[in-house]
């Protein structure tokens, strides 16, 4: 079996809709440049206000397979 190098990076998704839609509001972007994400590990959930509006943010972990 051949060995595989795994990177993680921190990305952080925002939505006023709720953390569900921040988290994956930034999985699917971060996967419009990163090929073959493997795991998106929520770090941190927090809020902040926006004039009258909440912001809701997830900042996560990602792995993906390192190639170069």
């Amino acid at each position: 079996m051949a060995e595989s190098v795994y990177k993680v990076i921190e990305i952080v998704g925002t939505s006023t809709e709720g953390w569900d839609e921040a988290a994956a509001a930034a999985v699917r972007r971060a996967g419009e440049s990163l090929r073959d994400i493997r795991v998106a590990e929520v770090d941190d959930l927090d809020l902040k206000m926006d004039g009258d509006t909440i912001v809701y943010r997830a900042r996560m972990s990602v792995s993906f397979k390192y190639e170069g």
